[in-house]
């Protein structure tokens, strides 16, 4: 007898949007891995188109400016690539003498650092070193001959990075000169192929970010020169080795490297100042460590207050985001990018009135207090107002 097949039931029927829905999603992955291979590969030009377009929206005000005093938009940026590229190069010489003199002297000073680090030991350890037999010996070894191969094979590696470093930042330089020099032209050309309420968009957001870049460089050059002058005068009072290079280096330093910027801007002047004299590093260490306090209490606020404002927090996070996703130059743009996206949000987004029930709370559990910044103030009046 012949068995016979149940019916099939709709619940047994395969969905005709399941093929559709895996097809869909294969190609949605597939795109994806080619997206992710792209801009592994492309790395390199993201960034330097990231870095073009910081520094056009850093100088764009500038540029404008002299536009609108007559100045052809051309000139004018040639202009501002001019000063940057003066002040780059004045810094990067003072820096150069300074280390320049400070080699040399640790060259020349070198077989005196050696006996003093020879007596030492036998004076404290009862161990006698034969510095000179150590060098004879290092030499006769052929030791020296095969540094010296060495040394011959990094510099011509140090050549090429060196060629490569240099078409990056003549690439970098054409771009950012075509975005100030044809920002408008550009910007219409965009604008051009989206519609009217897009088009508003689009330039708010762009002009968010010119104005957000150009308010975080000019409080930085504010900030950098105020450091610059104060360390000058405290380094030229203390008797510090180059005060004018390494005030240079601090207020640079300083203000333009995110996080770590302060301590290695102070490491520094001070490793000089103490191998000068133990004292003078140390009149230049504290100088240091107290203006840092005042810039952080009293002048940044002051001066962020006007051009960008952003929660010390926010500041932080987006400075590790940014060295996660770009490294040292991600570190560098993510400030003002953090910037420009809080001020979009703000610009954009519905706030709403807390409940005064919470408000209420609020201030019962933690009661206001002056900032730090004011009690500072206050306490520097009552110090140096004459009764």
């Amino acid at each position: 007898m012949d068995e016979v097949s149940p019916e099939e039931t709709p619940s047994q029927k395969v969905p005709p949007w399941l093929f559709r829905a895996i097809l869909t999603g294969a190609v949605a992955l597939g795109g994806l891995y080619v997206l992710g291979w792209l801009i592994a590969e492309l790395k390199m030009l993201i960034v330097i188109v990231l870095v073009s377009f910081f520094l056009s929206f850093a100088l764009e005000p500038a540029v404008n400016r002299m536009e609108r005093l007559g100045i052809r938009r051309g000139v004018g940026t040639g202009i501002m690539f001019l000063a940057l590229l003066a002040a780059v190069g004045l810094f990067l010489w003072a820096i150069g003498t300074v280390l320049a003199d400070q080699i040399g002297d640790f060259a020349d000073d070198a077989p005196g650092y050696i006996n003093d680090i020879e007596d030492w030991l036998e004076d404290t350890f009862d161990i006698e070193v034969d510095a000179q037999g150590l060098l004879d010996e290092f030499q006769e070894g052929g030791a020296v001959a095969n540094l010296a191969t060495r040394l011959a094979d990094n510099l011509i590696n140090l050549g090429a990075t060196v060629l490569q470093v240099l078409f990056q930042i003549l690439t970098i330089a054409l771009f950012t000169f075509y975005l100030v020099a044809e920002g408008p032209k550009l910007r219409r050309n965009i604008c051009s192929l989206l519609p009217a309420e897009r088009q508003r968009q689009v330039l708010s957001i762009w002009n968010l970010a010119i104005d957000k870049t150009g308010g975080y460089i000019y409080s930085r050059l504010i900030l950098a020169v105020i450091s610059f002058l104060v360390h000058w005068l405290v380094f030229w009072l203390v008797g510090a080795p180059f005060p004018v290079p390494m005030a240079m280096w601090v207020g640079l330093i300083s203000q333009f490297v995110p996080v770590i910027g302060t301590y290695i801007a102070g490491a520094l002047p001070v490793i000089i100042g103490l191998l000068d004299q133990p004292s003078t590093g140390l009149a230049m260490l504290i100088a240091i460590v107290v203006y840092q306090q005042v810039e952080n209490y009293l002048l940044q606020p002051k001066v962020t207050a006007h051009t960008m404002e952003i929660h010390v927090t926010v500041a932080f996070g987006s400075v590790i985001v940014g060295s996660l996703l770009l490294g040292a130059v991600g570190a560098v743009l993510a400030l003002p990018a953090a910037a420009t996206i809080q001020a979009f949000l703000a610009s954009y987004l519905e706030r709403h009135e807390v409940v005064q029930e919470l408000e209420d709370a609020e201030a019962a559990q933690h009661p206001e207090r002056e900032p730090l910044g004011d009690r500072l103030r206050q306490m520097l009046d009552r110090v140096f107002t004459p009764k």
